[in-house]
């Protein structure tokens, strides 16, 4: 009965069909819903037929019944569309697609110009593979394979990068879009990052980067985490890798799934454990370094819109050299001047005090919406959670207690709106919103090197790419920040009058604590920045760029406030309540041929800034805590001058053979005392020859840095007692360590096993001579060497 009933109904259905009025038309456009062209050659499929639309996206269908049709509408490098349409009741309709979906930045991870940031700066990236190069080492080891990015370091494992001269509160980091906060003033305090977490980085090198931030005086760094969706997919990668020089290694892993409906989420997690590192000639003692990390992010994109959800946690410990922290003014005095190290103990696994311990947490959600012929909204909240724990020695019931503890929380809300719907002429307007507390543990029983504090953060911005000519494209952009710093700090009466706040700053007191004063330094700074570039393309796959940029940065809480031990870096700091912000104008220029005689690649950028009180850190004394002796270190303003330049040049040799080269160079000068500026990085080459065939990859690399000759003279004399007589010595403290040369080697092989190319297996060894040396950047290098010759074999599985 019940086929009986369906064959009844399919045969009325069919007659009903017959002796329908099938004249019916429905005509309209395929357009391209990002910038409202019409699409020529759309395809428009019912029924098993096919219309294609003419060279002004029109298409016209006859002969339709009056009835329901489902069309698929599709397009080359489009996401196909399905739309039911009643035909008895539509005669037009208009269809929309995304012509440039592939080319969205949610998509497209490898990055082109198409991708870039900025329209008229230089921009370099290293890719997954080169990062997976550096899987046990930190985000700043991998960014010095970039021409003009150095390394501010303390020891091997605490590494930040310097752009172009200038690091810390001037380069803004971008963690999976949330701009990275973590206590990043600290010299000796690396990025709380995890660099296995990220697809790609990409440096910015240059100011005019005015979406990141008005403070971004060096440059920014991008690391991106992004999510693979758009594809029913589901692949991984397991990595380790095991070292010789602290002998140990690191392991991470990472799942990627995807779905073509748009959905999409990724988690990875990487764990590190080593020993104390070795110079050549003796044990680093106290140089052991932990690391967990943890992140994962989930999402919805498709075009029109989509949002993302992402955590990220990150958990390290890292030894501070013990050699570092003096007892007396004679021992720091001997230690400074010595060739060796004063302590010198056999390898261990154990991290004992001095040491500091940072753990980061970071939330973010994000959600974007397009608007038919207009552009995209982006709307995205953060929230960071910091906590820096410093070690000091320490004896009694207060050798397990930190001797700083500083918890910061930060809350960011954003939002911007793109206008692309013209590629000609594209428009980009947003704001950035931050609250911020400090609070410093009171219960470490020593004097807090920074207050607590509140600060609240503003910024908006405009920025506009516009094209003059097939060749030439321009870019503008301007902000305006408000910061508000509002702290509550004790300052000893006696350095008060010292320092004549009594006569400045009198109004900031609001309790008489005996000895001391209760302040609240409640500071506002307000700043505009500018930035206008061109860039011009000619001849064979040649490029000019130029920018000229306008910044200005307030200074940071620990450049104002700061007055006592900072004891990680083993020196004791002092801020200055004078401090006005920095003002920054800065040039640049890069010139990039792509193709010189068919074989060759060369890049010259040169680049000038003039910083108008530029606040520096510099030695001036030594004294005498019941801690220990610790050089003094104060923040100064000034001028400065900074300009140099990177040229990087690569050569295909043949098919298998290439060589690349890197060389930089920055002058920078106190206009105002006339001498050099301290710590700016010396002259540096940097050359790698690759040899690439079929599974084989063999790389030999030189890194050459030349002795800096442009220092200013800090070096000062101090009195102690030795053998019951008063002596007064010089401390030697500016002068910089001879220039060095290191060879590294490194090679790999790619296996098949369930697919091609899914297991890599390869080896290294950094410092292949096993050279001593020291290096300007390293704050360690008045106690000890660099680390010496290190064995590395890496393995990763990609499944």
């Amino acid at each position: 009965m019940k086929r009986f009933t369906l064959i009844t109904v399919y045969l009325l259905g069919v007659t009903f069909s017959l002796a329908q009025d099938c004249n019916k038309t429905l005509t309209g456009k395929v357009i391209d819903f990002h910038d409202g062209v019409a699409l020529k050659g759309a395809k428009i499929t019912f029924n098993n037929q096919m219309i294609v639309t003419d060279t002004e996206g029109n298409y016209t269908i006859n002969d339709l019944c009056a009835i329901s049709y489902a069309f698929t509408i599709s397009h080359e490098d489009c996401n196909s569309q399905v739309v039911t349409i009643d035909v008895s009741k539509v005669h037009t309709q208009d269809f929309y697609l995304e012509h440039h979906y592939t080319d969205l930045d949610q998509i497209d991870i490898a990055s082109s110009s198409k991708n870039k940031a900025t329209n008229s700066q230089v921009e370099e990236k290293l890719n997954r593979k080169q990062l997976e190069l550096y899987s046990s080492l930190s985000i700043g080891d991998a960014l010095k394979e970039i021409s003009g990015v150095n390394t501010l370091t303390s020891g091997n494992t605490i590494v930040k990068p310097v752009i172009q001269g200038v690091h810390s509160s001037r380069i803004v980091i971008l963690n999976n879009g949330v701009r990275q906060e973590d206590q990043e003033w600290g010299e000796e305090h690396a990025p709380n990052i995890d660099i296995n977490a990220f697809n790609e980085i990409r440096v910015i090198k240059g100011a005019g980067a005015l979406q990141y931030g008005g403070n971004a005086i060096g440059g920014v760094i991008i690391a991106e985490n992004k999510l693979t969706s758009l594809r029913d997919t589901i692949f991984g990668n397991a990595q380790l890798a095991a070292s010789t020089n602290g002998q140990g290694g690191s392991t991470n892993s990472a799942l990627n799934i995807g779905f073509k409906n748009g959905w999409g989420a990724k988690a990875q997690g990487t764990v590190k454990y080593f020993g104390d590192s070795e110079a050549p000639d003796y044990i680093l003692s106290n140089t052991g370094h932990r690391e967990q990390s943890f992140s994962t992010t989930f999402g919805y994109n498709n075009f029109l819109y989509g949002f993302e959800g992402y955590y990220s946690f990150y958990n390290a410990t890292q030894g501070i050299l013990r050699s570092s922290h003096i007892g007396n003014v004679g021992d720091l005095v001997r230690a400074i001047n010595s060739e060796v190290p004063l302590v010198i103990n056999d390898f261990t696994y154990d991290i004992n005090a001095p040491k500091q311990e940072t753990q980061h947490h970071l939330v973010k959600l994000k959600f974007y919406n397009r608007f038919k012929n207009l552009g995209k909204l982006n709307l995205q909240y953060s929230f960071q959670y910091n906590n820096r724990k410093e070690f000091d020695i320490r004896r009694g019931d207060d050798r397990d207690k930190p001797s700083l503890d500083l918890e910061l929380l930060t809350h960011g809300l954003e939002g911007s709106f793109l206008f692309d719907a013209k590629d000609s002429f594209k428009k980009n307007v947003g704001f950035q919103l931050a609250y911020q507390t400090n609070t410093p543990d009171p219960d470490t029983g020593v004097r807090r090197l920074i207050p607590d504090y509140n600060k609240i953060s503003a910024g908006v911005f405009a920025i506009t790419e516009f094209t003059i000519s097939d060749h030439i494209t321009a870019d503008a952009g301007i902000r305006y920040d408000f910061v508000n710093v509002d702290a509550k700090k004790f300052y000893e009466k006696e350095f008060w009058d010292d320092r004549a706040y009594n006569v400045q700053f009198a109004d900031l007191i609001i309790a008489d604590e005996g000895d001391q004063w209760l302040t609240n330094p409640n500071f506002d700074y307000n700043s505009v920045s500018a930035s206008v570039g061109l860039n011009y393309s000619y001849g064979n796959q040649n490029t000019l760029l130029f920018n000229a940029s306008y910044v200005n940065r307030a200074p940071n809480p620990v450049e104002l406030f700061s007055d006592g031990l900072h004891h990680s870096a083993a020196i004791i700091e002092l801020g200055d309540l004078n401090f006005d912000q920095e003002s920054a104008l800065k040039f640049s220029l890069a010139s990039e041929h792509e193709n010189i005689f068919g074989i060759g690649r060369l890049k010259v950028s040169p680049y000038l800034s003039l910083i108008d009180n530029f606040i520096l850190l510099e030695p001036t004394g030594v004294d005498f805590t019941i801690r220990g002796s610790f050089p003094i270190w104060e923040y100064r303003q000034t001028n400065a001058l900074l300009y140099g330049i990177d040229v990087d040049y690569g050569l295909d040799i043949t098919e298998t053979l290439k060589f690349t080269t890197g060389f930089s160079y920055i002058y920078g000068q106190d206009t105002t005392a006339n001498e050099a500026l301290i710590n700016m990085p010396a002259p540096n080459f940097r050359s790698q020859l690759t040899y690439q065939k079929e599974n084989w990859d063999i790389r030999l690399t030189n890194t050459s840095v030349l002795k800096q000759n442009r220092f200013p003279n800090n070096d000062f004399e101090t009195s102690f007692i030795r053998n019951n007589v008063e002596v007064t010595e010089l401390v030697l403290i500016s002068e910089p360590p001879a220039g060095y040369s290191l060879f590294d080697l490194s090679g790999s092989y790619t296996f098949g096993i369930w697919n091609p190319k899914d297991l890599v297996v390869g080896a290294s060894i950094t410092n292949l001579f096993d050279v001593s040396y020291r290096d300007y950047l390293n704050r360690q290098r008045f106690y000890a060497d660099n680390i010496g010759r290190n064995f590395t074999l890496n393995i990763n599985f990609k499944f």
